[in-house]
């Protein structure tokens, strides 16, 4: 079962599984194999498994030549390391020259727990959605990865997948479908809708609930590709309900919230608020401090879709 599995593992089954029939696949790690789980690919394919070190931005660019020979390489390293370290690298020698490199960044915003806060990506999909044509992807959870790695694999471009490693909330089945370029509504509404990705979503889930108690009907549109991001369900939401507010583990800088921004300054504008982490660093702790830290809890959204619809 899917809900039982880290999403880690399930990165690397999904892997294996494509490189049965695809023998372009390849894997390069900066010696985070254990972290990242990847043994099992190296074992499967030991002649399709490169191990650089701990030498990023050499990873990247290791990543970019296999490309250029027909390859299809899959690099990982912690979010903070696969983005900010080896940033030109990614713009010039992937995006700019074209090339289908796919790179993974783990532990995204407050996912980084105890590594604190010079490992918290708070900003790597900010930084990764400035690069001209970068795919910026967030799996929610382990059945929409299993789904989407198909689709990934297929695609022809630089990408970006924020990852959490460990078990994430499970919030859909191996039954659910997904379109890499198309939102997911969860639940439509009439009074809001709250716009949210990765670790946000069960917790936008919940503050819906918690909201419909109160007598309010809020939807849930989990917008897991951030770039490019679907305009026309955005444009959608924000005119079926007139308030929006965007959920993100992540700098409020830059990141979903502001994506949406311009697609909503530009189309339709309504009231918008957003639970993000307020252009901080992070810092050393567990998930429930960290939420409550950085105020991304089901009681912040609902606090925030409050907010929202009170100033239609």
């Amino acid at each position: 079962m899917m809900d039982n599995c880290e999403m880690r593992e399930v990165y690397c089954s999904s892997l294996i599984e494509e490189a049965k029939t695809n023998d372009k696949i390849v894997v390069v790690e900066a010696d985070l194999m254990n972290c990242i789980k990847t043994g099992p690919f190296k074992k499967a394919y030991p002649d399709r498994f490169f191990n650089v070190g701990i030498a990023e931005a050499n990873m990247i660019g290791v990543s970019a030549g296999l490309a250029t020979c027909g390859k299809i390489p899959f690099c990982s390293s912690f979010g903070t390391f696969a983005t900010r370290r080896c940033y030109d690298q990614i713009f010039i020698s992937v995006a700019y020259s074209k090339l289908n490199v796919k790179i993974i960044g783990t532990d995204p915003g407050i996912c980084a727990e105890i590594n604190g806060g010079t490992h918290m990506p708070l900003e790597d999909m900010g930084i990764m959605r400035g690069i001209p044509n970068m795919l910026c992807v967030e799996p929610t959870d382990s059945a929409m990865l299993k789904a989407l790695m198909p689709q990934i694999v297929a695609y022809d471009g630089a990408t970006y997948i924020r990852l959490q490693r460990k078990k994430a909330e499970t919030v859909y089945s191996e039954s659910d479908k997904f379109d890499l370029f198309k939102a997911k509504t969860i639940s439509k509404g009439k009074d809001a809708t709250i716009i949210a990705s990765g670790i946000m979503v069960s917790k936008a889930v919940e503050a819906s609930k918690k909201l419909k108690d109160m007598g309010y009907d809020v939807g849930v549109l989990n917008t897991f590709t951030w770039k490019p991001i679907d305009e026309e369900a955005i444009i959608k939401a924000a005119k079926s309900t007139g308030a929006l507010v965007v959920a993100e583990n992540h700098n409020i800088r830059n990141g979903l919230f502001s994506a949406v921004a311009e697609v909503v300054a530009t189309n339709c504008p309504v009231p918008m608020e957003s639970v993000a982490v307020m252009d901080e660093f992070g810092e050393v702790g567990k998930m429930p401090y960290l939420s409550e830290r950085f105020n991304l809890r089901s009681e912040d959204i609902v606090e925030k879709t409050l907010k929202a619809i009170k100033r239609k």
